[in-house]
């Protein structure tokens, strides 16, 4: 639905407010506030908002959890790894979505998609979980036909491809081997009736090869937002973000 009187684009945007976050907890204090950050991308018509609450807090507290489940009118999409603690947060917490990623302590960004298989059994007893609660889940995985078949098998609502290959891609040839890997990715869990979403490394420039991906729904998108609202103002960032997506 349109928020504010701005009609949606066709490709939806969930901005990740992770950096806010981290900009803050670099000295403490409250500066600045990620719950006024989401207000923000709200009034300037986004679909949803994302955040990732680690298990090591780098970011994300569990305050901020809390208080973004309560901003009005938009989208809430928690992303967690399959820890008993970070789970029985989230089932508190009750965002409108859930999204499943993986967790290494040493990286500095989430670097692949789950592996599903090898994870399999504890994924659906969590998708379970969450199903119990009426809240969506997403597999954040690679764009491979196999990781999407096990997360239908996991009775997942939707995936989020990992786009982060494709942005990383150093030259044309593997730009276009990793384009084409998305949009197979996508038809294929259009096929077997997995909603899908993308995000990892988008910015304003590679996000325009994946707008004629037919059956992608949403982006979700922060470092670049983030990094463009430093020079611009976080509206700004939004509204340029929104513009392509249209």
């Amino acid at each position: 639905m349109p928020f504010g009187g701005i009609h949606p684009p066709r490709i939806l945007l969930c901005v990740n407010i992770d950096h806010i976050a981290t900009l803050r907890e670099a000295r403490g204090g409250n500066e600045p506030d990620p719950i006024e950050a989401a207000i923000i991308c709200r009034k300037c018509g986004c679909n949803g908002i994302t955040a990732h609450l680690r298990q090591d807090r780098r970011h994300v507290q569990d305050k901020d959890v809390f208080a973004l489940k309560g901003v009005d009118r938009i989208k809430f999409n928690l992303e967690i790894a399959l820890s008993d603690e970070i789970i029985k947060t989230a089932i508190k917490a009750k965002p409108d979505q859930i999204t499943i990623v993986p967790e290494n302590m040493n990286e500095r960004a989430t670097e692949s998609g789950l592996d599903v298989r090898r994870n399999i059994v504890e994924i659906k007893n969590t998708v379970k979980l969450f199903h119990d609660q009426n809240i969506l889940v997403s597999l954040f995985v690679e764009p491979d036909v196999e990781a999407i078949d096990l997360s239908k098998e996991c009775e997942a609502d939707l995936i989020e491809i990992n786009t982060g290959a494709y942005c990383n891609a150093i030259n044309k040839a593997m730009i276009d081997e990793e384009i084409g890997r998305i949009y197979r990715a996508a038809k294929h869990a259009g096929k077997v009736g997995l909603a899908v979403n993308a995000g990892h490394g988008l910015n304003y420039k590679n996000i325009v090869h994946l707008l004629n991906v037919t059956e992608l729904e949403e982006v979700n998108i922060g470092h670049s937002i983030i990094s463009r609202s430093v020079f611009v103002g976080l509206s700004r960032a939004v509204e340029e973000m929104l513009d392509i997506l249209e």
